[in-house]
């Protein structure tokens, strides 16, 4: 059975969108370390900004929630990847998050 980190629907949608907006924004994020929040993301952050058509930006617009990001996406980090053909994320384990313990990891572009 497939984890649905206990949220509905939309709100993990919305989840999602989130993690891989910031990820792009950013380069880096640091998240709980959960393999349903990781195991997904991991699969949306495929790079169709790889192709640069306008199809291949449209359907990143409709999933990345910043125009801006989406434009850093295939102005500037799409270049970063052309000859690589998978594995554009890391993820390293870090410390627990001081107030409840729980476990973190940081997932980052692969430069």
């Amino acid at each position: 059975a497939r984890s649905r980190l206990r949220r509905i629907s939309g709100a993990r949608k919305a989840l999602l969108r989130s993690l891989v907006t910031s990820l792009f924004q950013y380069g880096r994020i640091t998240t709980t370390e959960q393999g349903q929040r990781t195991s997904p993301r991991r699969r949306q952050d495929d790079h169709p900004a790889k192709r640069g058509d306008l199809h291949a930006r449209r359907q990143a617009e409709a999933y990345i929630m910043d125009k801006a990001v989406t434009k850093k996406l295939f102005d500037e980090i799409a270049k970063n990847y052309t000859e690589r053909n998978g594995g554009y994320t890391r993820i390293v384990k870090v410390e627990a998050r001081l107030g409840d313990n729980a476990p973190q990891v940081i997932i980052a572009l692969v430069d």
